[in-house]
Formats: structure tokens, sequence, C-alpha cells
């Protein structure tokens, strides 16, 4: 007779089969997880390649893949709005291939040029001018015969006679004039100087771009960091209203030409005694020691979430090369970055397009567009290949708070610093800023920013004049001619 200890018998006798496959299974299960997981995360890395960096990449004319195109292609035309050639493949005396622009010097940074990296929108388009959408009989045909294929042309949004006003108005000065459209963001002019010849500038590439003085490859339209002055007071005062929805114009301040607290002293301009003001006075004849008062009656958490939102310190919704604007004002901020922060001083710095984008949303009842040069690509027989339309970027104040913002501005116009605009056989709303800059109290760089047909706006123009001094003297002057072209007057 067996005895059975079935105790003795789970220590001793061997696993079950059925244990094994369960662990294996268990093992395999892991192994293929891991690699599917592996497998999606790749895919979605291809996915964001192809759809947010390979066009970058691609387009970059440093890319061999650019070299080799041009071996085969011949670069496409770039034309402006009304069909006039601004850039364009051509022979030169010793019948070497070239790429020539007929308007030189005045579109400059607006088309820029293909060599070194390229900019402007020979960068923005390499790519396509370089792309052949050549019927496709001829495209086999002479690539057989290896000759080489038209590439496709490229029609932008500037406007020639606006690009000629604004390269004028703005003369031997150092800055720069951004002109678009207010509904749609289309960019229809844009200056910066000192400038350059872009038929010249592979030639003189070691001495236009080791000018550190003059700086002339700088495209300081969208490139250009400044103390945005006044013109920052929309930003500011929408903060105000945003904090005090229902009694904002409520506000009053007595200004005697400066305003000192706990040992920090803001002036106004050229130490103006404005008296008793409220909010839109405040606006209308930008009054310095008002707005530092304002800023040291906000919250600066909630001053920063909304210069956040106006896309400070973020991306921009343009095309172009550009640098972020930058913003340092946080709850730790002491009270002389607060107030001068508010006057838009302090460590605040933008670039012109950046303050265009703002004007352009406001007069567009809050909705800020997407800004962009180009209106379609056709190939050389002016086939539409790609057509672009306008849209809409995101909604960065409401039609409440725009409208308000609308209203001050035109006040600027009819009373205060922006008085040269008034009268002009259309309406304008804007805002002038006068914004010191380095260690020399009372230099500063000039300032406009407005819209015209207050009503139904027409075009947003902006002007930086750097070291010239006030915006209503000098930036108000050049946004005038380029309104007044605009307008055939």
């Amino acid at each position: 007779m067996e005895f059975f200890d079935e105790d003795l018998d789970k220590e001793t006798r061997p696993k079950s089969k059925k244990k094994k496959t369960v662990r294996v299974n268990h093992e395999m299960s892991v192994v293929v997880y891991f690699f599917v997981g592996l497998f999606l995360v790749m895919l979605g890395y291809f996915s964001w390649f192809v759809q947010i960096k390979a066009p970058d990449t691609i387009n970059s004319s440093y890319n061999m893949r650019q070299q080799n195109l041009a071996k085969k292609v011949i670069r496409g035309k770039i034309f402006a709005a009304n069909g006039d050639v601004l850039a364009e493949q051509a022979m030169n005396s010793e019948n070497k291939e070239v790429r020539y622009y007929p308007y030189s010097d005045v579109f400059a940074h607006a088309v820029g040029y293909s060599t070194h990296g390229g900019t402007g929108v020979e960068s923005v388009a390499n790519i396509s001018l370089l792309t052949s959408d050549s019927p496709i009989n001829e495209r086999l045909q002479k690539e057989m015969a290896g000759v080489r294929n038209y590439g496709d042309d490229i029609y932008t949004t500037y406007d020639v006679g606006l690009q000629q006003v604004a390269y004028n108005a703005l003369g031997a000065y150092t800055g720069a004039i951004v002109v678009m459209e207010a509904k749609t963001g289309k960019i229809l002019a844009m200056v910066s100087k000192p400038d350059f010849d872009p038929n010249t500038v592979s030639d003189n590439w070691a001495k236009v771009s080791n000018d550190k003085e003059k700086t002339p490859l700088l495209n300081r339209a969208t490139q250009g960091l400044y103390p945005p002055g006044s013109t920052f007071k929309m930003v500011s005062l929408l903060e105000y209203m945003r904090e005090n929805p229902d009694n904002y114009e409520d506000y009053t301040y007595n200004c005697k030409g400066r305003i000192t607290v706990e040992d920090v002293t803001v002036d106004c301009f050229h130490s103006s005694v404005h008296g008793k003001v409220d909010l839109k006075s405040s606006f209308a004849k930008s009054c310095n020691s008002s707005f530092a008062n304002i800023g040291n009656l906000m919250n600066t958490k909630k001053f920063s979430d909304t210069c956040s939102k106006l896309l400070l310190n973020k991306d921009l919704p343009i095309d172009l090369y550009y640098k972020r604007s930058s913003f340092a004002l946080d709850r730790n901020s002491g009270r002389e970055e607060i107030m001068h922060t508010a006057i838009g001083q302090g460590e605040t710095l933008m670039t012109p397009m950046h303050i265009a984008l703002i004007t352009q949303a406001i007069a567009n009842k809050g909705m800020m567009m997407r800004s962009y040069e180009i209106e379609k690509q056709t190939n050389y027989q002016g086939t539409v290949i790609k057509s672009y339309e306008p849209k809409e970027y995101k909604r960065i104040m409401s039609e409440k708070e725009a409208s308000v913002i609308q209203e001050y501005m035109e006040e600027v116009v009819n009373t205060g610093t922006g008085k040269k605009l008034k009268d002009a056989g259309y309406t304008v709303a804007g805002k002038t800023g006068s914004a010191e800059y380095g260690n020399v109290k009372g230099e500063s760089h000039a300032w406009f920013t407005g819209y015209s047909n207050v009503s139904d706006p027409d075009i947003v123009v902006t002007v930086i004049v750097e070291k010239a001094g006030s915006g209503s003297d000098y930036a108000v002057p050049m946004a005038k001619r380029v309104f007044d072209a605009y307008y055939g007057m």
C-alpha cells in the first residue's frame, strides 16, 4: 500500500507544463507589447517629421537635395501681386547664369536672396521654386535630353507701389515699415534699412555679412527687437480693462510730469505735465506717469498671462524668419520693473511685425490672422498649382475689448499724439511711441502703429525709426505717406 503525502508532493513534484506555458506566454506578450509600442512611437515620430519638420529640412538651401534639384530645374520666378517680376534667372555679361532682382534693394529683405542660406520669399518658397510642375510629357522629354525644366513661379502679396513708398518714406533712417491688410494678415509691403543689393550680395558676402555696425542683412521688420515704448500701452490698457471690467472708465490720475513710488521715478516724455486725465486721455496723450501708476494697480501674474496670450515669448503665426519677442515681468518683479514694463520699457522687447499683428487683431475685432506673403504657386505656363487664402490664427481678445481699444486709438489721432493723421481724407486709429534705449536718458526710437478706415479697417501700418526721437514727429509722417499712397492721395 502506498501512502500519499500531499504537502510533500507539493514541494517535490515537478511543476506542471501548464504553468510553464503561462509564464512563457506572459514573457512573449511583454516582448510583443514592447515592440508594438516602439513601432507606434516610431510611427508617431515619422508622422511628426513628415508633417512638421520635413518641409523645413527639405526647404533649406543647405540641403544637398536642393543643390541636386538646381542642376535639373531652372529656378522659378518671383512676382509681385500685379505681376511685376521681383526675381528671375538671367545671364550676366560673362554669359553666366545668375539670379536677377529688377528692384534691387527696394525688396531686399522682402524677397531676399537665394544663396548663403537664403532669406525672405526666396527662402520660404525655396523648394517650390526648384520644383517643376510643367506638363508631364515636356518634363520627361527634357529629362531624357538632359535639359533643365522650368521651376514653378511664386506670386507674392507685395504691392510694388506701397513697397516703393515705404522704402522712400524711411529714407536714410535705420528702421522698418510693415504694411498688411487688417482683415486678412496679407503683407502688402515690408521694408528694412540699412539694406543691400541682392544682385551683388553673393559677390560681397564677406563685406555685408561682417558689417556689425549697420547689419544690413538683418530684417528689422521681423528680427529687430526693440523696446516697444508707448505702443505697448495697448497691452497695458487691455490688462487694466480685464482686471477692472466694471469700472475701468472711472480711472483718474493727476499727472505732474513724473511719478515716484518707492524711490522709483518715471517721467513723461519731455516731462510734459498732462494734469488730470482719465484712462482714455492717459492713452491718447501717452502719459507715462499715469500708465506707470496703472502698472502698480495691476496683478503682475495676470499681466504676464495676458502678454503670453498675445504671444510674447511665443512663436508668431508668420512664415518669414523672425525672432521671438521677450517679456520678463512676473510675480517676483520689483517696483521699477513693474512701472517701466507698463509703459513699454524695462526688459520688454518686440519686433515691428509682432506689434503689427497685435494692431491687426485689434482692427479685426480681436481675431489675429496668420500673416502671409505668398498668394499662389504656378507652373511656368501660369497654371495654378497651389493658392493661399487668409487663415485665422486665434482670438487674442474679445470683440468688446477690441472695440474699446479701437475707440482709444481713434482718440490718439483726434486729440492726442497722432493728430498729424487727422483730417487726412481718410480715418486712422493708432498709437505712437517714443522708446528710450541704451544708457543715455532721452534718446529714443520713434514708433507708430495703426490702421486706416476705422469703421471698416483696410490696412495696418507699423513704423519703427531707430534713434530718431518721438513717434509723433518721425514715425507718424512716414506712416501718413503710406496711407496716402494706399488711398491715391
